[in-house]
């Protein structure tokens, strides 16, 4: 089908031509054909690369050219595709449709990162936003008219797939119901979950880039179409050597490694070879890229490590590389510059990044759960191999998992298998107890019958026997009414005060219950590394690192030196190593010493500061609800002391914008302490201050009037 014979206006067909696209590809015919363009409701489950997103962009251009108003929400499992879709679908306000289109994007979980959503027509979201402005009841909730759900099967994902789950389960009950147009990856189960969502399946295998997929044992790879081939073998070990070979043959390729430090090995172990075979003009590019990663980074053995592979057209990825880096390192992959990549399968849930050929170095994965190196999923192997094959670039795609004695037939199992059956988790116990908190915070007064019917509309509802789920929602309702989160009256519930305010700021009931206890029982003492314990030790807080053995020498100094300032007596056992590089960071230790002394790299730090932010943003509102504000000045400076990376004293200064830890220490050694002292002192002398000069200095003057 051509994209000029579609059933939408001249503008968008001119706007579609205008971004390349002439023809389309089957799955996408094949949507349209269901009734994409008719307002149908559409599931469409095929393999990454097949054009899902420009289905999303039709359904988008259909919708907005069939109405004069309404509202279009994407939703993204991740902040980094969101970010990706909403640079890609901002170019639909130049579309020249008769109505003009708005879009706006927010990725925050909680109060904190609310924008103003409702003057936008097309609203990219995370799953967890979603769910967030469900429960806040925000009044353009009815405007929806189209729902695009990104990635449904990770409805299965056991910490992002409930929120998904709930928010579609809301969305679909809106009235007038809205169309909703799932995309997913290929499924056993794809017709149930068409049939839970009110869609029409549409199923496909087809690629733009022929994958083949084989195994590598004994020297030699045996492919799926009966091909097999011989790798030259060498001291880099068989992943590298699978991965040079392509780059040689004149394509790219990613190498996924199960853990951070296999990524940087096989990386480093590439580095060489791949350099040999560079242009000169990628040579001089991939200088200039190296340098910027120097200058615009602490020098952290990672990151010289990385600057300089990149120099040689490899590189490894992972999240213990910051933004800039991540950003810096998937624009060259693109560009082609970097030949080889080294990933941990994060990469592959992320950005699009696809190479001719991906190498699946293990299909071991460390299982915290199980305590153990557990095999992949099909799914997940899948969705790695699927980064096979770059469209406009490739003939063909290629993916090769090394084979072990640990798993058995990996080419019978993982390449001839079917992908598992996408299972609920909304039913565990966690999820459970806060999405009833939820639903009765929407819904109050509702009663415990219309209470299990939604949880029986839910997928998880339709995967189990009804009494499992009536068991579960009476275990949730008993705990929520003995916390105090809900009042049970005439047959009939609603959520307290507490219980508000818990669903609202997005934490489980079991850490607001803690915070509670917590608050209520603080003296009127300097809490600062009590404080931060708390938040560091409960579920939401991410990631967390446990104690080396050479980390406890560390964590007992810390409670001994801090044992004034705790909640309640800490042993070294409750202390993680996040815990220390929060504490460290909040001391104005560098990225750099604390990733020399406790491991914690630049990515990471990122996370914890995010997550402890968010977390002690919380701790302040159960604050108000214990009726403990006198609490909330340290609170509030210690979520200033965080977010920067400073002590006590410096934290009038950062208020003032431009002011970042490490000018505001070297402000602090000039005896200018206060904002009176900054206000007092003349932008001449301001100017004279390290990392400050004149331009900055006119700037902190003029921001200085705003803040006072």
């Amino acid at each position: 089908m051509k994209i000029k014979n579609l059933n939408l206006p001249a503008p968008a067909i001119e706007f579609l031509d205008s971004q390349g696209f002439e023809e389309l590809y089957p799955p996408q015919a094949d949507s349209v054909g269901a009734g994409l363009l008719e307002g149908e409701s559409v599931l469409v489950s095929a393999p990454t690369a097949s054009g899902k997103t420009l289905i999303a962009m039709i359904a988008i251009l259909g919708y907005m050219s069939r109405h004069g108003s309404g509202k279009v929400v994407y939703l993204s499992p991740l902040r980094a595709l969101a970010a990706e879709k909403f640079a890609e679908f901002r170019e639909l306000q130049n579309a020249g449709l008769e109505r003009d289109i708005r879009v706006g994007i927010d990725t925050g979980d909680y109060e904190g990162s609310r924008r103003n959503l409702d003057q936008n027509d097309v609203l990219v979201l995370t799953n967890e936003k979603m769910d967030s402005i469900i429960r806040r009841g925000e009044e353009w909730l009815d405007e929806i008219g189209l729902v695009i759900s990104d990635e449904v099967h990770l409805i299965g994902d056991s910490s992002r797939g409930p929120a998904l789950e709930m928010a579609l389960t809301q969305l679909k009950q809106l009235a007038p119901k809205p169309q909703i147009v799932g995309l997913s990856a290929t499924v056993t189960n794809s017709q149930e979950i068409a049939q839970w969502l009110g869609c029409r399946l549409v199923s496909s295998t087809w690629r733009p880039v022929p994958l083949t997929e084989g195994v590598y044992g004994n020297g030699t790879v045996i492919m799926n179409d009966g091909r097999t081939f011989e790798v030259p073998h060498s001291v880099r070990g068989t992943p590298v050597d699978l991965g040079v070979q392509s780059v040689f043959d004149g394509g790219q390729s990613l190498i996924f490694a199960p853990t951070r430090v296999r990524s940087k090995s096989l990386a480093t172990k590439a580095a060489d070879a791949v350099s040999r075979i560079l242009k000169a003009e990628d040579t001089g590019r991939l200088a200039r890229v190296s340098g910027d990663i120097m200058s615009k980074n602490e020098h952290t053995e990672m990151v010289k490590t990385l600057a300089e592979l990149v120099k040689k057209g490899v590189a490894f990825h992972h999240a213990g590389l910051n933004q800039r880096c991540r950003e810096i390192i998937e624009d060259e992959f693109r560009r082609g510059t970097i030949k080889l990549l080294c990933s941990t399968p994060t990469l592959a849930a992320g950005v699009n990044l696809p190479a001719r050929r991906v190498v699946i170095s293990s299909v071991s994965r460390y299982d915290a759960q199980a305590g153990m190196n557990m095999p992949i999923s099909i799914l997940e192997y899948k969705q790695l191999c699927g980064r096979a094959g770059r469209p406009q670039y490739d003939k063909y795609g290629e993916s090769i998992v090394i084979e072990t004695d640990t798993y058995g037939d990996l080419m019978e199992y993982y390449i001839n298998g079917m992908p598992e059956p996408i299972e609920s988790s909304i039913m565990d116990d966690r999820s459970l107890r806060i999405h009833v908190l939820s639903v009765i915070v929407t819904n109050p007064g509702i009663t415990k019958d219309d209470l299990l019917e939604f949880f029986l509309g839910t997928l998880g509802g339709q995967q189990s026997r009804k009494s499992s789920v009536k068991f579960g929602v009476n275990i949730s309702l008993r705990m929520l009414v003995r916390d105090s989160m809900i009042v049970h009256k005439g047959g009939r519930y609603a959520a307290t005060k507490l219980g508000r305010r818990t669903s609202l700021l997005y934490i489980d009931p079991v850490t607001a219950t803690a915070f509670l206890d917590a608050v209520r029982g603080a003296t009127r003492d300097t809490h600062t590394l009590g404080f931060l314990c708390l938040v560091a030790g409960c579920g939401e807080f991410y990631p967390t690192f446990g104690l080396r053995n050479k980390d406890y020498d560390q964590a007992e100094a810390l409670i001994e030196s801090h044992a004034g300032q705790m909640l309640e007596p800490l042993s070294v056992h409750d202390v993680s190593r996040s815990l220390l590089a929060l504490h460290a960071w909040i001391s104005e230790s560098s990225e750099l010493t604390i990733s020399e002394t406790l491991g914690v790299e630049s990515g990471d730090m990122h996370r914890l500061v995010e997550s402890a932010d968010r977390l002690l943003y919380c701790l302040g509102e159960i604050s108000k609800i214990a009726d403990r504000t006198e609490l909330l000045e340290e609170i509030n400076t210690l979520r200033t002391r965080v977010t920067n990376g400073i002590r006590k004293e410096l934290v009038g200064l950062v208020r003032v914008k431009g002011i970042g830890r490490v000018r505001a220490r070297a402000l602090y050694k000039n005896k200018i302490r206060t904002l009176d002292d900054l206000s007092g002192v003349t932008a001449k002398r301001l100017a004279e201050v390290d990392k400050i000069g004149p331009v900055l200095a006119n700037k902190i003057k003029s921001e200085l009037k705003r803040v006072r």
